[in-house]
């Protein structure tokens, strides 16, 4: 059964605009929100930026966490009610963003979904891990982490300090909660009739270099479910892609018209190849 622990924050990574449209940064497995750091930087122009950070002893199943991010929005709508709401959730975050959305809709204006971790029960060799981290001692559990970073990253597009902030948080989690939280992926479920309730605008960007999971199958499919949906695609990145220092997630949001009252304009990426209705990033 879930257990609740200390309840759930949200944490701004740096001062943005007070009066700004509220940017919610869901984010991956190691749950800390403490990596947008990259992407906070460009989008603090335009948003007030929180981001969910998750106990490390923190049990709770998705409804549970679901709740808890809905009751964090709601105090934030509170201190500012005109404000509108862009919802993104980065990997076990876009499962958890994708549950926030169908049970509150009316509180999102906008949704991203950034290599959602939705396809890991199509990956069932990467729920083994519920089990080999029962059995495996601390010391060597904190070294597998570093082998398992391949997987998560393109090393060769990422700054030394990022790859190091990335494995500090993967290390930060007890193995006993990342088997939870593996547990948590394996178990995820999407409806297609429910997904296709939500009709707020949401983007999906997905790695063609994804080693972890089959991200852009996995947006493919769901962009045929969320009936105002479309998707992008970047062609060098990894699954961690926020981190890596070509992506400019502020950029692509602009170009898809997904900031508050701003039109396309050029960027440092060259324009979009569309290829079945699809957006291709030429990095």
């Amino acid at each position: 059964m879930a257990q609740r622990a200390t309840k759930l924050q949200f944490i701004t990574p740096q001062s943005s605009q007070s009066q700004a449209p509220l940017f919610i940064y869901l984010p991956g497995m190691d749950g800390t929100g403490k990596l947008f750091y990259r992407q906070a930087e460009g989008l603090k122009k335009f948003f007030t930026i929180r981001c969910l950070s998750i106990p490390t002893h923190d049990k709770s199943n998705w409804q549970a966490l679901a709740d808890q991010t809905i009751e964090l929005i709601e105090k934030e709508l509170i201190v500012n009610p005109c404000s509108s709401v862009y919802l993104c959730g980065e990997s076990f975050g876009g499962c958890l963003a994708i549950e926030v959305a169908l049970k509150a809709p009316e509180l999102i204006k906008k949704m991203i979904l950034v290599n959602p971790a939705s396809s890991f029960n199509k990956r069932p060799w990467l729920g083994l891990g519920v089990h080999i981290n029962q059995w495996l001692p601390d010391f060597v559990y904190q070294n597998s982490t570093v082998g398992f970073l391949p997987f998560l990253v393109s090393l060769d597009r990422m700054k030394s300090e990022d790859s190091r902030a990335l494995l500090k948080a993967m290390q930060s989690l007890p193995k006993e909660i990342v088997s939870w939280r593996i547990a948590l992926l394996r178990d995820f479920q999407t409806n297609p009739k429910t997904l296709q309730t939500f009709h707020k605008p949401t983007l999906m960007l997905a790695s063609d270099k994804d080693r972890l999971l089959p991200s852009v199958a996995e947006t493919q499919e769901l962009s045929n479910y969320f009936p105002n949906s479309c998707l992008a695609i970047l062609p060098h990145s990894g699954h961690a892609c926020l981190l890596e220092t070509d992506v400019n997630l502020t950029q692509m949001l602009q170009q898809n018209k997904f900031l508050p009252n701003c039109q396309p304009s050029a960027s440092s990426y060259s324009s979009p190849i569309t290829r079945n209705n699809q957006l291709i990033y030429d990095e």
